[in-house]
């Protein structure tokens, strides 16, 4: 398609404010690219952001899309977002990223009705992750969405993906457009065109993906996989907020296990491991020289490497008694553990039981409604129950210890046991084992727990490097893999 003199203009202003650069760029998805777009840098030049906003409108308009407001995706379209309801005497209305929490703890700011049709503005697209995520908390608010207006797709399957989701986009130019303009005129040379479309070749067509894989044992279909950050804004209890966000910053969906005996080697793992984990998971009970004061260390470590505390207890008895024993005794759980767990055998009360041992602090549950041993008598609808628990106690149970995704609701947490790199067929006393990439992109892991594939290693810090590299590659195979830049 050819480029109008217009558009030309805004490509070389793009060019000439550091908009589009080329050369080697490091993307958050871990990939080099050729070709880095920040246009961001477009809000110090308000004759250009008015151009781009212009340019956006028209496409709008061209296509015939009626709105009754407009809605930038945060947070660089939101300035683009502003000049076109301005502009246009259009209502626009501002998604957040996370809830406050205080006010009104509203996602979607602004004055509108249920149904109204809203308009979704964004600066750069590669596969459409970043709409989508944007469509559903509009959704969830009662706004209609089925179009949206981008400056510059990459051209890296936005188009049809969001089409599959009943999104039409609409792009004032792609990436080969103007990478073309560009190339005319003498901006760029042919080399580094070839790279561009090399690039482009190797990391394109990418989907919003995995699509419905086959179930597996007591699963729910797998559906689309939002990144942590978008799950992080979904989630109402804090502790889940905090495990999505160190997930994301520390690029870990590792929880290791430190199932040892003396209080030396749980201390010199929780050091080895620390950098390498989002969750370190104790089995305090088991400790032969426990001391008060080897919590007091743990929580110094844990704070230093940044990871949270998940005390294996596994309560399970009625809530009076789970309350004492999450209070009391030797080992004061509940004023140490973040994450502590617990079967649903006993019903509803064993968490009303833990719940009111720990009102006030940032503490949560996760159910073990399935079991990585062998013969285990976990039912379907044992299973059904434990999630039914978990639907309806939100505000302390944050997901599940499992081997398979029992939910999809996006701020449950499923935390799979029995991993390593290479999985043995079993440790002769009932203990299976899976391969991150098969709990993550086949399971819908989101947490995968290694033990003896850390701790028995010869380097525990160098096993967790690499059980943390391979659960983060298997994570970031099942969403987005361009980089919205």
């Amino acid at each position: 398609m050819s480029v109008s003199e217009d558009l030309k203009k805004l490509c070389f202003r793009l060019f000439e404010v550091d908009a589009v650069k080329f050369g080697s760029y490091l993307l958050k998805n871990g990939f080099y690219s050729p070709i880095y777009i920040d246009l961001r840098v477009i809000t110090s030049y308000p004759k250009l952001l008015e151009d781009v906003a212009k340019h956006l409108w028209d496409v709008a308009v061209a296509n015939g899309i009626q709105c009754d407001s407009v809605c930038g995706v945060p947070y660089t379209a939101l300035p683009i977002a502003t000049v076109i309801a301005v502009k246009q005497n259009i209502p626009m209305v501002v998604r957040r990223r996370e809830a406050k929490d205080y006010g009104t703890k509203k996602m979607v700011e602004g004055h509108f009705k249920e149904n109204d049709c809203c308009l979704i503005v964004e600066d750069v697209v590669t596969s459409g992750t970043s709409i989508m995520e944007t469509v559903q908390t509009l959704n969830n608010v009662g706004l209609k969405v089925s179009d949206a207006i981008v400056l510059l797709d990459r051209d890296q399957g936005a188009v049809p993906n969001l089409a599959k989701e009943g999104i039409k986009l609409y792009s004032v130019l792609t990436i080969h457009q103007m990478v073309a303009v560009l190339q005319a005129e003498g901006k760029i040379d042919s080399a580094m065109v070839v790279k561009v479309k090399e690039f482009l070749s190797v990391h394109g067509s990418t989907s919003l993906k995995p699509s419905i894989l086959p179930p597996v044992p007591n699963g729910t279909p797998l559906q689309k996989t939002l990144r942590y950050e978008a799950r992080a804004e979904m989630s109402k209890h804090p502790l889940t907020k905090q495990v999505f966000h160190l997930m994301h910053e520390k690029r870990s969906n590792l929880a290791v296990a430190v199932d040892v005996t003396t209080t030396k080697q749980l201390l010199q793992l929780a050091e080895a491991v620390g950098p390498y984990v989002c969750l370190l998971k104790t089995h305090i009970d088991i400790l032969t020289d426990f001391q008060p004061e080897v919590i007091d260390k743990l929580k110094q470590l844990a704070a230093k490497h940044r990871f949270l505390l998940f005390e294996d207890r596994k309560f399970c008895d009625i809530g009076n008694t789970v309350c004492q024993q999450y209070q009391e005794g030797v080992f004061h759980i509940a004023q140490w553990a973040d994450l502590v767990n617990a079967h649903p055998l006993p019903g509803p009360g064993v968490i009303k039981g833990l719940k009111k041992s720990v009102e006030g602090q940032s503490r949560a549950c996760l159910l073990v409604a399935e079991m990585s041993s062998e013969g285990n008598l976990a039912s379907q609808d044992y299973v059904r129950a434990a999630v039914t628990m978990a639907e309806e106690n939100q505000d302390f149970v944050v997901g599940f210890i499992c081997q398979s995704r029992l939910s999809n609701n996006p701020a449950l947490l499923h935390c799979t046991p029995g991993v390593q790199l290479n999985p043995p067929a079993g440790d002769g006393l009932g203990q299976l084992y899976l391969s991150p990439e098969e709990v993550i992109t086949k399971r819908g892991a989101d947490v995968i727990i290694v033990g003896r594939g850390v701790t028995q290693a010869a380097d525990p810090g160098l096993a967790a490097k690499l059980h943390q590299e391979a659960g983060y590659l298997a994570y970031l195979s099942t969403v987005q893999q361009g980089s919205e830049v």
